[in-house]
């Protein structure tokens, strides 16, 4: 009788061994897509911060500089990670970009060719538009909780950099 019950619960274990972890993560193409075309995004920003970064004078702009080679270095590791926990590529095949937004890289003759800071502010208001842009199609198409969310982290923190940029223009 003992080793009936032994089995049996030896048996309800294993059953449920599978059920009591938590629930695969819900993912799909656009989150993938979009994790993709954002890491390069974001190595592209650091370079540009770091060799057009130098032209900058005023203290929002060298400050917003060093914050976003920072920020984004660290959204590279986690997206790395996302994406490597989906068991998925690191990046996209190359006819897959024009297919989910196709936002052009900023050119890098365009990087080279900064000169001063309003260079500069032009330059990065434009990058981090197309952050904005990336990352609204992702919270309108993504199905990942935690990278739809992110994904509005993203294009607020990135309109507000906008935002500042736009007034250190003005100025």
């Amino acid at each position: 009788m003992e080793a009936r019950l032994i089995a049996a619960l030896a048996a309800a274990l294993l059953l449920g061994a599978g059920c009591g972890g938590p629930p695969p993560e819900r993912v799909n193409a656009d989150d993938v897509m979009f994790l993709q075309m954002m890491i390069p995004h974001h190595k592209q920003g650091i370079e540009i911060v770091r060799l057009a970064g130098p032209k900058a004078t005023t203290p929002a702009v060298r400050n917003l500089t060093a914050a976003i080679e920072r920020t984004q270095a660290t959204e590279v590791q986690a997206m790395t990670k996302w994406l490597t926990e989906w068991d998925q590529p690191l990046t996209a095949p190359t006819d897959a970009h024009a297919g989910h937004g196709g936002l052009p890289e900023t050119d890098r003759e365009r990087i080279a060719a900064v000169k001063n800071e309003r260079d500069l502010v032009n330059l990065l208001i434009a990058h981090q538009d197309d952050a904005v842009q990336m990352a609204r199609v992702e919270v309108y198409n993504g199905e990942n909780p935690k990278v739809k969310e992110w994904a509005r982290q993203v294009a607020a923190s990135r309109k507000a950099q906008i935002d500042l940029l736009l007034t250190v223009l003005e100025q």
